[in-house]
C-alpha cells in the first residue's frame, strides 16, 4: 500500500503522460530530478512539486505555461483542494482533510512496513563500518563510527537496498606484530616471570587474560625461544582474541557484522599481486620515484624507486606507491587489492572512516574508479571523534584499556540505546561532545529522552483509558481537528524522510525528525493542560478519545519505525 508522497507523486506522472500524449510534452523529458515536498511556510499548502521548473527547458515552454499545463489534473484529483502557481512557476497544493485521515488509517495498517521504500531496487551496497585494528578493545573513539555505519546500513536496507555489513580486520601490517610481542610479555607473566611492559608495546590488562591462555594452551615452550619460533603464531591467537573481544564489544551496542574480511588471508589468497597485476596489464603501475615533499625537504629525503600506481589519473594529487623498497605491501596497495575485492560482490561501496583518514580518501576513490572502470560507486563518510565529558569536565582515562575509555564502560553507566541515540544527534562529520550527565538528562534538551517520553506517553493512554473505564469505539478519524491534523501532516512524511536520508546516506536525519515529530506531540498533548477539553483522555467523550488515541498510536508507531532503524528500541514507559 503506497504512502501519501508515493500516490500523489504517481498522480504527477500519470498527469505528465496524459500531457505527453497529448502532445503538449515531448516524450523523452527526464524526470528524475522532480521532487515533491512541502512547501517552506505551511501556509502556502500541504505539498509543493517543481516539475514546471526543471522541465521547462527541455520541454522548450516556459515555467508558468507549463505549470498551468498541469494545473487542471491537479486540481482534478480527488485528494486536492485546491492548486495554485506561486513565483515563477512551482506547484502548491492543499490537500483535503480526508486525504490526512486516510494516511493516518495506513500508519496503522503497515505498522512496522510504514516507510519502508522500493528506492534501492534491491541494489547491492557493501557498508564497511569500524575495522579498528586487532590490537585492543573497542573505545569510544570507534563509537561513532560504528553507530553511523550500522545505522547507514539499516537505513539503506529499509529503502530497498541488498546490505552487506563488513569489518576489515587490518591483521597484516606491524601493529599485529606488535600485539604479538605484547601477548609473549603477558604469557611470560602468566608463567610466572615478573615483566615491565616496554615502551612501544601495548600496556593494556585486556591481554593479561590473552597471556594466561597462551600458557595453559603452550607451556613454557616458547619461553627464551627467538622471535622467529613465537611471533607468527602469538600473533594468529592474539588477533582471534581482539577479535572475539572487538565482536562483544560490538554486540553490546547491538551490532553484527555479516562478513570479517582478512587482511593477511587476502595477501597469502595472492588477491594484492591479482590487483596490480590488472592495473599493470592497463599501464597503470609503474616504477619509479616520488616527488620530494612539498616545502622544505627533510635532510634525510632521499629519491627511492618504488612501485606507483597512477592514482593521479583518477583525480588523486599524485600518484601513490603499491609497494615499499623492500618489496612489501604498502598499506594503500593492500587496501587497494581489499577495494577490488569488495567491488566484484557490490553495486556500491561506502565506508565509514575517522576523520584522521581524510587524506587517503582520494587515492582509494582513484583505485577504485581505475579497477571497475568506474561502474562501482565509492562513497566514503567521515566521522569525527567524540570529546568524553561529565559534567562538562574531561572523562579520565581507562586503567583496563592502558589509555582509553572503552565502550564497554560507556555502555555500561548510560546504556545501548542513549549511546546509539546520541551518537546520530549530529551529523556524522561535525565535532561531537558526550557528556555523561547530559545524555541521562529528563529534560528537552536531550534529544534521547525527548523521543523516548514521546512514545512513553503515547502508551501510558491506553494503560489510564482501561484504569478510566473508557469504553472506546472504533475511532471516527472526522473528529480530529486541525492542530491534529498539522501532526499527522508531519507522520505523513516519514516515507520521504526515510528515501532522502537514503540518497544522502545520512542516517542522522532520522533522528532529527523524529525530535520535530515529539515536539509537535508533546505540545499538541500539553494544549491539554489549560483545556481540559483537548486532553487525549476525555472519560465522557468515548469517542473523541478513540480518534485521539488512534492519532497518539500513529504517532508511537512511527517513533518505533524511526528508533528501529537507529537500532534503538522503543521506551514503554519512563522511570
Amino acid at each position: 500500500m503506497s504512502t501519501l508522497y508515493a500516490r500523489f507523486a504517481a498522480d504527477l506522472d500519470a498527469i505528465l503522460d496524459g500531457l505527453v500524449a497529448a502532445g503538449t510534452l515531448p516524450a523523452d523529458l527526464d524526470r528524475r530530478a522532480i521532487t515533491v515536498e512541502p512547501p517552506r511556510d505551511p501556509s502556502h499548502g500541504d505539498m509543493a512539486t517543481n516539475a514546471a521548473m526543471v522541465l521547462s527547458k527541455a520541454a522548450k515552454m516556459p515555467p508558468r505555461a507549463l505549470a498551468e499545463a498541469l494545473l487542471p489534473g491537479l486540481t482534478a484529483l480527488d485528494q486536492v483542494a485546491e492548486a495554485s502557481i506561486a513565483g515563477p512557476g512551482f506547484l502548491n497544493v492543499r490537500l483535503v482533510d480526508d486525504a490526512w485521515r486516510g494516511e493516518l488509517a495506513r500508519i496503522a495498517d503497515l505498522g512496522d512496513d510504514y516507510g519502508r521504500s522500493t528506492l534501492g531496487g534491491g541494489k547491492r551496497v557493501n557498508v564497511e563500518y569500524v575495522s579498528a585494528n586487532p590490537t585492543g578493545p573497542m573505545h569510544m573513539g570507534h563509537c561513532r563510527g560504528a553507530v553511523v555505519g550500522d545505522a547507514l546500513a539499516g537505513l539503506l536496507a529499509f529503502a530497498g537496498y541488498d546490505v552487506t555489513r563488513e569489518y576489515y580486520i587490518n591483521d597484516a601490517g606491524g601493529q599485529v606484530d606488535v600485539l604479538a610481542r605484547s601477548a609473549h610479555m603477558r604469557y611470560r607473566e602468566a608463567l610466572g616471570e615478573a615483566i615491565e611492559i616496554p615502551e612501544g608495546l601495548y600496556p593494556g590488562g585486556y591481554l593479561v587474560p590473552v597471556g594466561q591462555a597462551l600458557a595453559a594452551e603452550f607451556g613454557d615452550t616458547y619461553v627464551g625461544k627467538p622471535e622467529s619460533e613465537w611471533l607468527a603464531l602469538f600473533r594468529t591467537k592474539a588477533v582471534d582474541a581482539m577479535m572475539v573481544m572487538i565482536r562483544a564489544d560490538l554486540a553490546l551496542l547491538g551490532i553484527h557484522h555479516d562478513i570479517f574480511s582478512s587482511e593477511a588471508a587476502l595477501q597469502k589468497a595472492g588477491t594484492v599481486d591479482a590487483a596490480i597485476d590488472r592495473l599493470r596489464a592497463d599501464g597503470l603501475i609503474y616504477e619509479g620515484t616520488l616527488e620530494a615533499p612539498k616545502g622544505e625537504t627533510p635532510d634525510d629525503w632521499e629519491p627511492v624507486d618504488l612501485t606507483l600506481f597512477r592514482a593521479s589519473q583518477f583525480g588523486d594529487d599524485q600518484d601513490r606507491p603499491v609497494k615499499k623498497s623492500n618489496g612489501s605491501y604498502t598499506y594503500f596497495g593492500a587496501d587497494l587489492a581489499y577495494h577490488a575485492e569488495k567491488a566484484a560482490r557490490a553495486d556500491r561501496l561506502i565506508d565509514i572512516w575517522g576523520a584522521d583518514h581524510a587524506g587517503t580518501v582520494k587515492r582509494i576513490q582513484a583505485a577504485v574508479k581505475a579497477l571497475t572502470g568506474g561502474t562501482v560507486p565509492f562513497d566514503v563518510k567521515l566521522v569525527q571523534m567524540v570529546r568524553l565529558l561529565r559534567g562538562g569536565e574531561p572523562v579520565k582515562m581507562s586503567k583496563r584499556s592502558g589509555s582509553f575509555v572503552t565502550l564497554a564502560d560507556v555502555v555500561e553507566e548510560v546504556g545501548k540505546d542513549v549511546v546509539r541515540f546520541t551518537m546520530l544527534t549530529r551529523k556524522a562529520d561535525a565535532q561531537m561532545d558526550f557528556d555523561f550527565a547530559k545524555v541521562v538528562e529528563a529534560s528537552k534538551d536531550n534529544p534521547v529522552f525527548y523521543v523516548q517520553y514521546a512514545h512513553a506517553r503515547g502508551k501510558s493512554l491506553h494503560r489510564r483509558a482501561v484504569e478510566a473505564g473508557i469504553d472506546l469505539p472504533a475511532a471516527d478519524l472526522a473528529l480530529l481537528d486541525a492542530e491534529e491534523l498539522v501532526l499527522v501532516k508531519l507522520a505523513a512524511q516519514f516515507p520521504r524522510i526515510v528515501e532522502a536520508a537514503a540518497i544522502a546516506g545520512e542516517p542522522h536525519r532520522i533522528a532529527f525528525y523524529l525530535y520535530d515529530l515529539a515536539a509537535t506531540f508533546h505540545a499538541l498533548w500539553n494544549r491539554g493542560n489549560d483545556d481540559p477539553g483537548r486532553r487525549f483522555l476525555i472519560a465522557d467523550r468515548p469517542d473523541l478519545t478513540a480518534a485521539r488515541l488512534a492519532l497518539s498510536d500513529a504517532i508511537g508507531q512511527i517513533i518505533r519505525n524511526g528508533l528501529a532503524l537507529m537500532g534503538v528500541a522503543a521506551a514503554e514507559e519512563m522511570h
